[in-house]
């Protein structure tokens, strides 16, 4: 065989792996064969709750019996290198769950060449360590037997590595302990635990361990190439519930366990239309609730456009819509609308149009006595950085309003980068799911720290 055949006939056999993995049936009946893995785990451990870590787990975790809080464990923090306790998802919310239910379990997947996805073998184990050495930090009256250890998955994680991370933690739990958040007093320490298909035997955890368990489940089974014919007509395909954009047809999580019977039972060639028309008939999704930020006295929200409108919020509420698209909101409420651009010419209308724009309509709103809910289309980036700002311009270090007549940086007391840090933990405290982009961060850092000529020309 020439160069030009071998060429040829490897770009083939690329392109048939490609469709495999594309392929939704497949992709389907994978995640039902790895389900059954997962609800093995569940009866073993069926006094702790599951979780799914998103966006992946949630096609592996039965809404009906999980847990509805959102986790958010993502792997480029447990990436080589890039290993990180970031206090932008500090995922602190979870802590009173865990100390409810005496530990948890957490649900991901991992695509072909790994055993276990780095969120699970390294983000959690870091995460873990750092509230534990934050716990002890915070609250110095913990026993001194009190478990600080890193614990990392051997077969997963060389012991290089392991040695790599260690002297990064306490630097770590030092931010987490002078942070804004709150780090509620823990009876036992997290310590981390890991089950995938190829666990001969799962963790003994018993009535009074002395820490709480946080099991972390990898779903699919490791196969080499990622690809495994099965006998029952369909190729099983590692890690199916990543980026379901790519390959589920407008599918998600939820219509598929919805309709998983009917999904599994149908023929490869009536699949695709069957989809369709899921897709179709499935009413537009509800956003998230809004989020009302206690710190403030309820005087800021944010919510997400496709929550909107709001009857929770009441009529003390005015709407601050940010979007590319008209946004449908009901006639009867008081929105401002400010038209929002992708990509970089986004980031550079957001400093110089929305920030000016918003902060003026919020000011206004605030000074009237009304209350400001601002929302946009995803309801964890762009609306909490104008909330961000809000907070720092309007509200003083206690949460307290504290109006001038003309905000600005001059005025503002004790501005500088932590404070505004301070701010966002406010949101994230209450709001988990918020996860500005760092683009959206670095604007709004620049709005409140630079002077008014930079901003107007970045114009």
């Amino acid at each position: 065989m020439n160069d030009v055949d071998a060429r040829s006939t490897r770009n083939a056999a690329l392109s048939y792996i490609r469709k495999e993995f594309l392929d939704i049936y497949n992709r389907l009946h994978s995640i039902d064969e790895d389900l059954t893995f997962v609800n093995q785990v569940r009866l073993a451990y069926k006094d702790l709750p599951i979780l799914s870590n998103l966006r992946c787990g949630a096609w592996y975790t039965d809404p009906s019996t999980s847990v509805p809080i959102p986790a958010y464990f993502k792997s480029t923090d447990g990436h080589f290198s890039n290993w990180s306790f970031n206090l932008r998802r500090p995922n602190l919310h979870l802590l009173a769950l865990v100390e409810e239910q005496k530990g948890m379990i957490l649900v991901d997947s991992t695509r072909a060449g790994k055993k276990i996805p780095d969120a699970l073998s390294k983000t959690v184990p870091i995460w873990c360590a750092v509230v534990n050495r934050a716990m002890r930090i915070r609250h110095p009256e913990i026993a001194i037997n009190w478990d600080t250890e890193l614990y990392t998955p051997p077969s997963t994680v060389s012991s290089q590595e392991h040695d790599q991370i260690l002297p990064l933690l306490d630097g770590w739990a030092e931010a987490l302990a002078k942070s804004s958040y709150t780090l509620p007093r823990l009876q036992y320490p997290l310590r981390p635990m890991w089950i995938t298909p190829s666990t001969s035997s799962f963790p003994q955890v018993g009535s009074d361990p002395g820490f709480y368990p946080v099991i972390c489940v990898s779903a699919s089974k490791q196969v080499e190439d990622g690809l495994e014919r099965r006998s029952s007509g369909f190729t099983y395909i590692q890690g199916s519930g990543d980026d379901h954009e790519a390959w589920g047809m407008g599918l998600v999580p939820e219509m598929f366990w919805s309709h998983r019977a009917e999904l599994l039972t149908s023929n490869q060639t009536e699949l695709q239309s069957l989809i369709a028309s899921i897709v179709a008939a499935s009413p537009t999704q509800r956003g998230e609730p809004p989020t009302i930020l206690s710190k403030v006295e309820s005087r800021l929200a944010i919510c997400q456009n496709s929550g909107l409108p709001c009857p929770s919020l009441g009529d003390d509420f005015v709407y601050l819509v940010l979007s590319e698209d008209d946004v449908d909101v009901g006639g009867h409420l008081q929105v401002e609308r400010i038209k929002t651009l992708p990509g970089k010419k986004g980031q550079t209308q957001l400093l110089s149009i929305v920030l000016p724009q918003a902060m003026a309509f919020v000011q206004s709103a605030l000074v009237k006595g009304r209350s400001v809910c601002v929302s946009c289309d995803t309801g964890k980036d762009v609306s909490v950085g104008v909330v961000v700002t809000a907070l720092q311009m309007f509200f003083d270090d206690n949460g307290r309003l504290a109006m001038t007549s003309g905000p600005r940086k001059g005025e503002i007391e004790c501005l500088d980068k932590q404070s505004i840090r301070t701010r966002l933990e406010w949101i994230i405290s209450e709001r988990p799911q918020a996860n500005p982009s760092r683009s959206t961060l670095k604007r709004v850092n620049e709005f409140l720290l630079s002077p008014e000529t930079y901003r107007n020309a970045q114009s």
